[in-house]
């Protein structure tokens, strides 16, 4: 297309270095629009085969420190970095609090952040807390707790036993000193090619001497540990895997895979080929024995060739395993082809280790395209920006722009960082962000994200968040750590495994035995034990539902919905209720006057115009509804307003001239006698859905004003959804009166409306409503955060816009679409459908294969083949997750709630 024309602003502004896309242009592009882009420097998207040096700006904000010096990006990590520091933005740390203990009694809240940053969970390092904290004199217990909508630190203690202040001194200094002693730390792990070889890296780092605790997610490459800075530092822990022939590198924020994926190792380089070249020998082996005259030898020495092709990473992952002291699936199959060779049986094994290896390539890769799925997040921000300096537009990498910075963007490119319109209006397509479709208008004051696309006319946006800190690397990084979580499906694959190859290397070994003493021949015996060992070995059981959460939380993201967990999608499959809080939620929450109904003998001019005057000097939002509404229909508002005055819960009280205006609800007239029609009139109003305000100026009434929200698009269809979907109950909390939220909740097609509630009594309302059916909590993530934690799936609306969203709830719809629920419900039960087909087609294989292998029913080769093919499957069937999609929807915009009146 052609170049837009620039705005007088921006006419003479000169940008640094132009460069024209054309047939020579060798760089990654984020765009292709036709005419000329300028960069400062290369793009590139990170990938197979990338072996150049990078300038990365590495986050290292993390909650642990360095050992004071810097830190070097894996043992033997020799490529150029340039590491551009930003410091991340602290989190809000919350005063401490003095509720009472859960059970009654004294207790003392510290928020868990600011005890010990970047801490989630109650093990590790919470744990050295909790005995540091319970040593002290008076303290009787100390948990993690949840119901303020935020983590805390929760110190129940005696008061005849320690002063309070007393207690938050000591807890403050010894939340500090464990700080300072135990860290966490996140690495890539480069070089795995299996489970096994994350289990092998977790246990051998488990065991180290400071360790409090380590997991490796292989899905995705990563390795969390909390660590005792006293007893090992980092370089321990990296020289510790490097002598398991794996490589350790810091992440840097919004990045899924490793700089160097498939550049470092053996492993990626050689995988595919050893698998070719051991299918090759095997083919070559049988032919020769089949058809060409030579010795038998010859033959067995291209088989043995075979094995030691197709086994090479597996004969390498068991000795680390044997090193471990532990037996896993790997060191079960290379014992199976060793003990087939020694029966002669050189073409079995030599087989078995092909498919094995075959078996394990495909799955890598499989488990690579998932990640690659939602590293695509990623790419999608431009790896420049064109920062304004002056007259002169200067292109810079992402990584290096500061907060505050002015960056251009033109129609057609991708917005480069999260930022706030200061010049110009166009529309941006969100869906990178959102999962929204259609893309939606933004102007001065607006806020946009990294990632999504300027579709009209050039922008100038000031920087709010470093690249590191964008929403779009946040939510990548959320994505990509979900595996971690680990739900119960997986937890319970992971415990069968551990449990199922010690029992079947002891099986294999005893079975023999019992077959020879009851006649069998020994190399029979020997080879249906080897029969039973590939039989019972748990492959496809390991890789069950990894698959599956990796690509179910991928899918999510790409369709605007982020799921911080594995736990989380099995907990929101189960749900069978769900309480929806009402304002900005199930509306809108921007009110709109509908109805002005003044009393005998009062224009509604004068009524509106009155409230108008008054209600300007207010930042309520319904007094923005009547101020907007005045404005609409060109009322001159009376002069004079001041002395405002706001009575809780009620209304407000201002002087208009020399006589007192009060404006609010029949409670701010208790005890006081109105005509004879206001009454009967408020109740109208608000049994049509509206918040009602009566209007007095002086000693005359003047009449009653409705206002009521707007009903958010689609949220009757999507309730509607929802109940189709097996949702049995549906319940609104509100703060608003009952009358209104009764007819709120009757529009919308909810079951029941609770109101009026306070936070507390929507926690309360939630915990009631879970104790018959799993329950999920669908809010703002702002002032129902209580509610989102004490549910059993909380779910925050607006993600894209809200840190407190991001932060306090399980699901987050980045967009505030609320149709976006059905879509997530629905994906969540896919994958909890797809992980326990995936544990029975593991488990039902492997059982009728070790039936087949007792009976003799089945000989070696094709055990291996049905073996690996239940792994491939079940690969397969998790990555069908990826294509998931909901149903296309065309919802307009819904009316005001209330129902407009006459007057």
């Amino acid at each position: 297309m052609s170049e837009p024309k620039k705005s007088a602003r921006f006419s003479n502004i000169r940008e640094k270095k132009p460069h024209v896309h054309g047939p020579d242009c060798k760089h990654g592009h984020d765009h292709d629009h036709g005419h000329a882009h300028a960069h400062a420097q290369k793009p590139h998207v990170h990938g197979p085969g990338c072996k150049h040096g990078h300038d990365h700006g590495h986050d290292h904000g993390h909650a642990h420190a360095h050992e004071d010096k810097p830190h070097v990006h894996g043992p033997g990590c020799d490529h150029d970095h340039d590491h551009h520091h930003h410091a991340p933005r602290p989190k809000r740390i919350r005063p401490p609090g003095n509720r009472p203990a859960e059970g009654g009694g004294a207790a003392l809240q510290l928020d868990l952040e600011g005890a010990l940053p970047g801490e989630t969970d109650e093990v590790g390092r919470f744990e050295r807390l909790e005995a540091a904290l319970r040593s002290h004199h008076g303290v009787t217990e100390v948990h993690l707790r949840r119901d303020a909508g935020h983590a805390e630190v929760c110190i129940h203690y005696q008061p005849e036993g320690v002063a309070p202040q007393q207690l938050l001194t000591l807890a403050q200094h010894t939340s500090a000193t464990v700080a300072e002693r135990y860290h966490q730390h996140t690495w890539f792990v480069r070089g795995m090619d299996s489970g096994d070889a994350a289990a092998v890296i977790e246990h051998a780092v488990s065991r180290m001497n400071g360790i409090l605790s380590a997991s490796v997610a292989y899905a995705s490459e990563r390795l969390v540990i909390e660590y005792d800075r006293e007893a090992l530092t980092l370089e321990d822990v990296e020289t510790r895997v490097k002598s398991l022939g794996y490589a350790l590198e810091v992440p840097t924020a919004g990045h899924v895979c490793s700089h160097h994926a498939h550049g470092g190792g053996l492993a990626p380089l050689l995988e595919m080929p050893l698998v070719v070249s051991a299918g090759v020998l095997l083919v070559v082996g049988w032919l020769l024995e089949r058809f060409a005259p030579v010795p038998p030898l010859v033959p067995t020495l291209v088989w043995a060739w075979s094995m030691a092709s197709g086994g090479f990473f597996a004969i390498k992952g068991s000795v680390q395993s044997l090193l471990q002291r532990r037996i896993d699936i790997e060191t079960m199959m290379v014992v199976a082809a060793l003990g087939a060779a020694v029966l002669g049986a050189w073409f079995e094994g030599a087989f078995l280790l092909f498919l094995f290896s075959a078996g394990h390539a495909l799955e890598h890769r499989a488990m690579d395209k998932a990640r690659r799925s939602i590293e695509s997040l990623s790419a999608l921000r431009p790896e420049v920006a064109r920062v304004r300096r002056g007259e002169e537009l200067v292109e810079v990498p992402v990584e290096e722009v500061v907060q505050g910075a002015r960056i251009v963007v033109r129609p057609g490119d991708r917005v480069p960082l999260d930022g706030v319109i200061r010049e110009g209006k166009s529309s941006l397509d969100q869906a990178a962000i959102t999962g929204e479709s259609i893309p939606v208008a933004r102007q001065p004051g607006d806020e946009v994200f990294s990632g999504t696309i300027n579709c009209e006319a050039l922008l100038e946006v000031e920087v709010t968040r470093p690249a590191s800190e964008s929403v779009l690397a946040r939510v990548v990084d959320m994505v990509a750590q979900a595996e971690a979580q680990k739900g119960p499906n997986q937890r319970f694959a992971q415990r069968l495994e551990r449990t199922f190859a010690p029992l079947v290397m002891i099986a294999a070994l005893v079975f023999p035995v019992v077959l020879l003493l009851l006649g069998t021949p020994l190399k029979e015996a020997v080879l249906r034990a080897v029969a039973l060992l590939v039989a019972a070995s748990p492959c496809a059981l390991a890789i069950s539902t990894p698959s599956a959460v990796l690509s179910a939380v991928a899918a999510a993201a790409r369709g605007g919905v982020l799921v911080k967990g594995g736990i989380y999608l099995e907990l929101l499959a189960g749900v069978r209720a769900i309480a929806f809080d009402k304002t900005g939620t199930l509306t809108v929450g921007r009110p709109q006057l509908l109805t002005a109904s003044p009393t005998p003998g009062v224009s509604r001019e004068e009524l509106l115009g009155t409230a108008a005057a008054v209600e300007s000097l207010s930042a309520h939002p319904l007094a923005h509804a009547v101020v907007q509404a005045a404005s609409r229909e060109g009322l001159t508002l009376p002069r004079g307003a001041r002395d405002l005055e706001a009575i809780h819960g009620q209304g407000i009280r201002a002087k208009l001239g020399a006589e007192a205006v009060e404006v609010g609800s029949l409670a701010l007239f208790a005890g006081q006698a109105l005509p004879p029609e206001l009454a009967p009139e408020v109740n109208r109003l608000e049994e049509a859905g509206q918040t009602t305000m009566v209007v007095r100026r002086g000693e005359r009434f003047l009449g009653v004003l409705g206002v009521a929200d707007t009903l958010r698009s689609g949220a009757q269809r999507t309730v509607q959804e929802l109940k189709q979907a097996g949702i049995e109950r549906t319940v609104m909390l509100s703060g608003d009166n009952a009358r209104v939220a009764r007819s709120i909740a009757s529009r919308v097609g909810l079951d029941e409306a609770r109101a009026p509630l306070m936070p507390a009594d929507k926690v309360t309302a939630v915990r009631e409503l879970g104790r018959d059916r799993p329950v999920a909590m669908v809010g703002d993530g702002v002032n129902d955060a209580p509610a989102l934690a004490a549910a059993a799936v909380g779910v925050a609306m607006g993600g894209a816009g809200s840190d407190a969203a991001l932060e306090t709830a399980d699901v987050v719809l980045m967009s505030d679409d609320l149709s976006r629920l059905p879509f997530a419900l629905g994906l969540a039960r896919a994958a909890t459908s797809v992980m326990r087909q995936n544990l029975m087609i593991a488990l039902g294989v492997s059982g009728v294969l070790i039936i087949a292998a007792i009976l003799g029913l089945t000989r070696i080769s094709e055990a291996v083949v049905l073996h690996e093919g239940s792994t491939l499957l079940v690969v397969a069937n998790g990555l069908r997750l990826l294509g998931y999609k909901s149903s296309a929807r065309d919802a307009s915009e819904a009316p005001a709630i209330g129902q407009p009146t006459a007057g």
